[in-house]
């Protein structure tokens, strides 16, 4: 995952900075420090452990249940940086916050957020329905059992977004537009893809 021998401890005193990201939204969540043995120990444990000037080596969670399991480890190209992408079993921040920088460090988590409720509904058969209640599906569970449906609903939702777009009615295409993407995450996961492709696909086309 990472070659800890690559990293320069030398210029912070034996110390590292390390952003956490959410691997799946791409919010920034926090900004620590580790030392190589919180490095070791992550890489032993799959969990995010850093090293705090006065509390020294610490597991993310170790008291609150906070913890951060760990995607990937990537050093900069001066070795003194790591981006830590992981997912999240809580808040980042001691304030209960999900990213220690607010909300407007999460704009980007709503996409993920979104797609992960759509999976969520993909593997719940019952729909969510209560232990007396007869099991309906949920909307989403209806577009990913229905090909025929979720075509007709992306046409719909399509075309109310461009009549919008022609009225110049702003509000009205900013909400469309989010009616427009909800279908097409949706009609995705029916084929299997995920908002994380269609992340790789604009980060190629970018090169």
């Amino acid at each position: 995952m990472i070659d800890l021998d690559s990293l320069d401890f030398s210029k912070s005193g034996g110390l590292v900075t390390v952003v956490t990201q959410d691997a799946l939204s791409g919010a920034v969540l926090m900004v620590a420090h580790a030392d190589r043995e919180s490095l070791e120990r992550t890489l032993e444990t799959g969990e995010m452990h850093y090293h705090s000037r006065s509390r020294g080596l610490w597991r993310k969670g170790a008291t609150s249940g906070n913890t951060q399991r760990v995607v990937s480890l990537s050093a900069d190209c001066d070795g003194d940086s790591i981006l830590a992408r992981v997912l999240p079993a809580g808040p980042a921040c001691h304030t209960g916050s999900r990213s220690c920088f607010g909300n407007s460090a999460l704009a980007a988590e709503a996409l993920g957020e979104l797609d992960a409720t759509i999976e969520s509904r993909a593997g719940d058969s019952t729909g969510h329905a209560s232990e007396t209640a007869p099991a309906k599906p949920s909307y989403t569970r209806r577009l990913l059992g229905d090909r025929n449906l979720r075509l007709k609903k992306i046409g719909e939702e399509a075309a109310e977004l461009v009549t919008a777009f022609a009225d110049g009615d702003r509000q009205r295409a900013i909400e469309e537009s989010a009616d427009v993407i909800y279908h097409i995450l949706v009609a995705l996961r029916a084929l299997g893809a995920t908002l994380e492709d269609v992340r790789a696909e604009l980060a190629a086309r970018a090169v």
